[in-house]
């Protein structure tokens, strides 16, 4: 369940280093360099977040998941 909720920022991230690194093609000198770091680290924390998720939902280190098990089921 983690890996699907972590789908959500993950977009995001990957939508902002696009536009970052867009914005940074118009630009020049530092501000272009500048603008391509950003970007990659932007497309890092993108791919770092299904990752994480990933890992979570294997290891049954997921809170998610950790709540459902804990609700009361439903009475007879």
């Amino acid at each position: 369940m983690c890996f699907f909720i972590s789908l959500l920022p993950a977009t995001f991230w990957a939508v902002v280093g696009y536009l970052v690194l867009f914005l940074s093609l118009k630009a020049g000198g530092a501000i272009k360099k500048l603008g391509q770091i950003l970007a990659i680290w932007a497309f890092v924390i993108a791919v770092m977040l299904p990752i994480a998720g990933a890992y979570m939902t294997l290891a049954g280190l997921c809170p998610i998941d950790m709540m459902f098990q804990q609700m009361p089921s439903k009475p007879t």
